[in-house]
């Protein structure tokens, strides 16, 4: 890549894949230390600003020349109007989210006089239903992993300790053994954005650690491995977000549950059913670390059993 000088007189004039071309890598450096962005969401901003280029560079007389064409409202309503036949309004919503941040940091690099995606209306979004499971088919799952391998304490401490805590699978997997406070009864995790905090998990999760790194440390080789991990995979490296996934997914097919979560989903399930055990709503922001409380009260609507139950007891006219 040339210099960013001459990067900056030449994108003036040029065109949109240029642009990309020679912005692109240092936008995820820059979203990656200035703003704290995972490595996950940097990798999903690189492929929805590679996405757009891959647009642009299409034929067709739609873009009227994709080399000729400057940065404006029109190109980004038709791209995500191509979007729309492909993806659904969330995953919309978000690739517009990051072409806007994008072109504000075009902006603010003087690449650009304004940012022709603030323009552009963001597509309502339904609001979902988050997908959780009930107390006896989540206890059904946690009581599913048998066996006393190292594997198999592993998997069972994995699925305990995302119930009892609500933390991100993300959060899990980065997650080092010293984070972990057997005494207080506590996990300190690094959520988004770089902010920490400290997660409370229960007796049941606490119990199921120590006998996986128990039995971790008493496997033969040992030695070799790298402890720093909470959780190790079967090479000895650090699990990953996707083997967690793979993980719930199986244990979904062996269990033949009705209603089968992600990983994600059993985040969700630790919400509604610290809500419906009559918890604060801002204690579970705090606990999912969340930094709006209307992102928290997504799960108020699929507690509208308990509301329902509360409201029958207390309404002097019911």
């Amino acid at each position: 890549m040339a210099e960013t000088e001459d990067n900056e007189v030449g994108l003036h004039t040029g065109g949109a894949q240029t642009m990309i071309k020679a912005w692109l890598d240092p936008f995820i450096e820059a979203i990656r230390i200035e703003k704290g962005f995972s490595p996950h969401t940097c990798r999903a901003y690189r492929r929805d600003l590679e996405q757009f280029y891959g647009y642009l560079t299409q034929p067709g007389e739609r873009r009227g020349g994709a080399d000729e064409w400057k940065p404006d409202a029109l190109v980004i309503r038709a791209y995500l109007g191509w979007l729309h036949r492909r993806c659904k309004r969330s995953t919309i919503a978000r690739k517009l989210s990051c072409l806007r941040s994008f072109f504000k940091y075009l902006v603010k690099r003087g690449v650009l006089e304004s940012n022709p995606a603030e323009a552009v209306l963001t597509p309502k979004r339904g609001q979902s239903v988050p997908n959780y499971l009930p107390v006896d088919d989540v206890f059904r799952m946690l009581d599913g992993v048998k066996g006393d391998s190292v594997l198999a304490l592993r998997n069972k401490a994995i699925l305990e300790t995302l119930y009892s805590s609500g933390i991100r699978v993300g959060e899990l997997v980065g997650t080092d053994v010293d984070h972990v406070d057997f005494t207080r009864g506590y996990i300190r995790v690094l959520g988004k954005g770089n902010k920490e905090r400290r997660v409370p998990v229960g007796n049941k999760a606490l119990q199921c650690l120590q006998a996986y790194l128990e039995a971790r440390k008493a496997q033969k080789g040992f030695e070799k491995l790298d402890p720093s991990p909470l959780f190790l995979n079967k090479l000895g490296g650090r699990l990953s977000a996707r083997s967690v996934g793979r993980l719930v997914d199986q244990v979904n097919r062996q269990l033949a549950l009705m209603r089968p979560v992600s990983p994600h989903g059993l985040r969700h399930t630790f919400a509604t059913h610290m809500l419906d055990g009559g918890a604060d709503l801002r204690m579970v922001q705090e606990l999912l670390g969340h930094a709006s409380l209307s992102t928290t009260q997504r799960y108020t609507h699929v507690s509208m059993d308990r509301l329902m139950e509360v409201y029958d007891k207390a309404h002097p006219r019911r």
